[in-house]
């Protein structure tokens, strides 16, 4: 990410999502959504956000998750957290939402057919030049 003009954000900044700058990223930030109802709000751990160079200042970042699986049955007892996950980014900030999925290991076609029907794209950690496709 150094290498093509972003810099981190260093943990222990407290800052919100919302209001990165074009060029920067951040590792393992929280993101607040409200519950379906609105009366209860909650913080969703995220990963990785980035904030495109050529982004706006009103874009919203990329939200990348990183999912490990060492065999095919650990993914399908896990592929509804990333689609709740994306639900309720989507319910709270719109159908802009950018939410990718950073792929290791083992992850077979129901799994990916399930995270496509929800939205939900990714990148194989052995193509990570692939996150070029989202602007990065």
């Amino acid at each position: 990410m150094k290498k093509r003009g972003y810099v981190q954000i260093k943990a222990g900044k407290r800052l919100k999502f919302d209001e990165m700058k074009p060029g920067t990223f951040s590792f393992r930030l929280n993101v607040p959504v409200m519950l379906e109802g609105g009366k209860k709000e909650i913080n969703i751990p995220i990963d990785t956000v980035i904030k495109p160079l050529k982004s706006k200042e009103t874009d919203l970042p990329l939200f990348i998750e990183a999912k490990s699986a060492g065999d095919f049955t650990n993914t399908n007892k896990r592929r509804k957290e990333e689609a709740v996950k994306m639900a309720q980014l989507r319910n709270n900030y719109g159908k802009k939402v950018k939410f990718v999925l950073f792929l290791c290991g083992y992850f077979d076609s129901g799994y990916l057919g399930y995270e496509a029907a929800e939205g939900i794209d990714w990148v194989w950690e052995h193509r990570i030049d692939d996150l070029t496709k989202f602007g990065i």
